[in-house]
């Protein structure tokens, strides 16, 4: 069975912050303002000089637990401590303790497999192809989503904490593509510009802009039932859809391979990513949950139906995308059999953030990719060697 870890979000004390020291949320609003485009150094280091004023009526009352929520809130955003959600601290350091690079992983037997004429066959050359042409962009846009647009918007330092070292993996991960892309000598031009050009591919990213599109646009704010309920819709789509429904068909596809022993440092490459992922995923989930109860007015039956109806269309792109990756059985696998596992984890997803399932009955016919979530970073997947990245204090300088 296909699971991530479960951490109920607990309840959180209702905000009672006194009137008397409320400050506007603009007070903390780290978002660019006006470009200063034009402007010489002067007006920069007078903007730089009005930003560190301190904050009227806040100078003498230190930011308490209260004072914190995950959107709209008036505490400095700057201060880390003291902790409300210790969820968000822990999986950031959860994060850093699974910290690899794509060059720790040897290439050399997916550089031979590939270049050997009989070493694959052609529906498993279209397959890799078509999964590094979703992939190469697809980390590029979630980095962006996370860096232009929901960082804006969130105003927990604990929670922006994990969303840099968030967006650091996606970084890491369009590393990764590359690399393989690289090792392998592909055409890079059919590669990245897949987006663009392969049916499948586009739909699925066509899906995702306008909800990027809504969070990166400088003039939208939060504050407002509509504005909020947009934010969390945003949030949804990225952690249930995007990271949590449209990366599985093209990992299970890959971990298959490796599976048979095909593409081993692809598919050790994708199983530590499959590892990140899941963690974006399961904290995109607590923080799509936190704001919940904390704004329970947002959690309308419209508001659902909206959500259910997302999550119908994004099985539907997916499920294309299978079946335009495999269009005949490959690696023990088939199209229909994706069909089942996309309803099985649109299930589990709706079952994460409170909502009902949409299949009932659908069943998990890959059980085998739940143990390749729980990959232990000192021992690689496939047994090569030991990949134990270096910490701080064991670097050596020279």
């Amino acid at each position: 069975m296909l699971t991530f870890e479960d951490e109920p979000v607990k309840a959180q004390a209702p905000l009672t912050i006194d009137p008397l020291f409320q400050t506007d949320a603009q007070d903390f609003d780290l978002r660019p303002q006006t470009p200063l485009h034009g402007q010489g150094s002067a007006a920069v280091h007078a903007n730089a000089a009005i930003a560190a004023e301190p904050v009227a009526g806040s100078a003498n009352r230190r930011v308490s637990v209260e004072d914190k929520q995950i959107i709209n809130c008036n505490a400095d955003v700057n201060q880390l401590v003291p902790f409300k959600y210790k969820w968000a601290w822990d999986k950031y350091l959860g994060a850093c303790a699974n910290h690899w690079m794509p060059q720790e992983i040897s290439m050399s037997r997916d550089i031979s497999l590939w270049k050997d004429p009989n070493g694959l066959t052609e529906d498993e050359r279209r397959l890799i192809k078509r999964n590094l042409g979703f992939f190469v962009t697809a980390d590029s846009l979630a980095a962006n989503n996370i860096v232009l647009g929901t960082y804006r918007h969130i105003t927990n330092p604990e929670c922006r904490q994990y969303l840099l070292r968030q967006a650091f993996e996606e970084a890491i991960h369009t590393h990764a593509y590359q690399y393989i892309v690289e090792s392998l000598g592909l055409d890079e031009g059919e590669i990245f510009n897949a987006y663009h050009e392969v049916a499948s591919i586009r739909d699925k990213d066509e899906f995702l802009i306008p909800f990027i599109d809504t969070l990166t646009d400088p003039h939208f704010k939060t504050g407002t039932q509509e504005t909020d309920q947009q934010l969390l819709k945003s949030l949804i789509v990225f952690a249930c859809i995007m990271e949590g429904l449209f990366f599985y068909v093209g990992f299970t596809q890959i971990l298959a391979l490796g599976r048979q022993n095909k593409m081993t440092g692809a598919a050790e490459q994708y199983q530590y990513i499959l590892r990140d992922e899941s963690m974006h995923c399961n904290f995109g989930i607590d923080v799509i949950n936190q704001i919940k109860m904390e704004n329970p007015h947002l959690w309308t039956k419209a508001f659902r139906d909206e959500i259910n109806e997302l999550m119908h269309k994004a099985v539907a792109l997916e499920y294309r995308y299978a079946e335009d990756t495999m269009p005949r059985g490959v690696l023990g696998m088939n199209a229909p059999m994706f069909k089942e596992y996309l309803r099985y984890i649109a299930n589990r997803r709706c079952q994460q953030i409170g909502l009902d399932i949409l299949y009932p009955n659908a069943n998990n016919p890959f059980p085998w990719m739940s143990e390749m979530i729980d990959l232990k970073k000192e021992k690689n997947f496939f047994e090569t060697r030991v990949t134990e990245y270096q910490t701080g204090g064991a670097l050596n300088w020279e």
